[in-house]
């Protein structure tokens, strides 16, 4: 049940602005970046869940086995206990994890 994402990261962290608004200039513009990160992380993680939950799929919809399989909520309950994308996608930005371009612009 490995994941590259870890849930030792705090999931409530005071940020200061200014900091933040450094690599880009702009706090709106470091935002942007920051979300857009968070869409790509949060769309990554669906799809590893969901590749480790197609292993459980079953064809029958028998009420007992959906209720008894401890393996599949243990899975989910780790990916719920992981930090939410958005965190991640900040801490990637702080720690100049996360490149970023401008699109060019004509005068």
């Amino acid at each position: 049940m490995k994941s590259k994402y870890s849930a030792s990261t705090p999931t409530l962290i005071t940020r200061n602005l200014i900091e933040l608004a450094e690599p880009t200039g702009n706090i709106y513009e470091s935002v942007a970046v920051v979300s857009r990160r968070a869409r790509q992380i949060s769309i990554d993680m669906k799809e590893e869940l969901n590749s480790k939950l197609a292993d459980f799929a079953s064809t029958v919809d028998n009420l007992e086995e959906i209720f008894e399989n401890r393996e599949q909520i243990e899975i989910s309950r780790y990916y719920e206990r992981l930090p939410k994308p958005a965190t991640i996608a900040t801490e990637e930005f702080l720690d100049n994890k996360v490149a970023f371009r401008y699109k060019n612009v004509e005068d």
